[in-house]
């Protein structure tokens, strides 16, 4: 069986999260799980101001477009191809071309060998930002995203907070 590799999808703007849902739906009607491994619409951490108001917002990283973990074969084409709101797969004329490995490391759907060094459930420290100095336990660690949620204390309460690897420390 072939490899199951990156592609992008070209989609209308504005369509990504509905194309990336009927894919998925296909996926689990026609049970092609085995076969399209993984659909993404890739999305970045922006700070917006609107109004005086500073605002953390998700913009999607490649408006138009869904990457597709999958072996390509006919079965899978197709189902990609006849997707409402899919144009077609980014490549010339009908052929799709996969990421290369040096592609996929830049958008950032493989990275390096990652040696975490957090435990869920230890206590860390905030090193920078509005939570500086702040003191709170790991509730989930994403090494994908290198990044880890840690519930603080706030007004009695407690609340999850995400933050980058390299915004804490471990306390001792």
């Amino acid at each position: 069986m072939a490899e199951a590799e990156w592609y992008v999808a070209h989609t209308y703007s504005g369509y990504e999260n509905k194309v990336k849902a009927n894919i998925e739906k296909t996926i689990e009607n026609r049970k092609l799980q085995d076969q399209i491994l993984e659909v993404r619409v890739p999305l970045q951490d922006v700070i917006e101001t609107k109004n005086g108001v500073r605002k953390r917002v998700q913009k999607k990283m490649f408006p138009g477009y869904v990457l597709i973990n999958m072996v390509m074969n006919d079965d899978t084409w197709y189902v990609v191809r006849n997707t409402r709101g899919c144009t077609g797969f980014v490549g010339p004329g009908s052929k799709p071309v996969p990421l290369t490995e040096q592609e996929m490391k830049n958008m950032g759907l493989i990275g390096e060998a990652l040696n975490v060094d957090f435990v869920e459930g230890e206590t860390v420290t905030v090193l920078s930002g509005a939570w500086m100095n702040t003191q709170g336990v790991i509730q989930s660690i994403n090494p994908g995203k290198q990044t880890l949620v840690i519930v603080v204390d706030m007004f009695g309460r407690e609340t999850p907070v995400e933050l980058g690897f390299n915004e804490v420390k471990v306390e001792n």
